[in-house]
């Protein structure tokens, strides 16, 4: 009988060996992606009952793969649904933050004081330096009467 002596080399030693762990990795880590986009849906939809969501918790505990191919099958066309929804939500409560802090113009800005100035609120120096703030941005010195 003859036997052939194959000494192991490591885990790097083989090719194959690397291209099957970075396959293996890739796959695990679209596994967990998938995973958890379908724990974020579930808790996302307001329309699901308490208990069916601790029902498709304890399900993607227990037999996770089956799971997550069953809910991407029956809940699939909903989940990218309430996805669109809520980053539209996002974008509009970012678009709202930005104008908010953004100001006006300096248009804007002189037409106010403007406004403050024809109605007598304001002397024509402190339009004046308004102006000048809004037109260059420099902190306006309000002067004293």
């Amino acid at each position: 009988m003859l036997r052939m002596a194959v000494e192991y080399q490591g885990f790097w030693a083989s090719f194959g060996d690397l291209i099957w762990w970075f396959i293996s990795a890739f796959v695990f880590i679209a596994y967990l992606f998938v995973l958890f986009s379908i724990i974020m849906d579930v808790f996302r939809d307001h329309k699901l009952n308490g208990w069916f969501k601790a029902l498709w918790m304890i399900f993607l505990v227990f037999v996770p793969f089956l799971t997550a191919i069953v809910y991407l099958i029956a809940r699939g066309r909903g989940m990218s649904r309430r996805s669109a929804e809520a980053a539209q939500e996002i974008q509009q409560a970012q678009e709202q933050y930005i104008q908010s802090v953004a100001g006006s113009s300096p248009a804007d800005e002189i037409a106010k004081a403007k406004a403050l100035h024809d109605a007598g609120t304001i002397s024509q120096s402190e339009f004046e330096a308004l102006k000048a703030k809004a037109l260059h941005g420099a902190p306006a010195a309000t002067p004293t009467a």
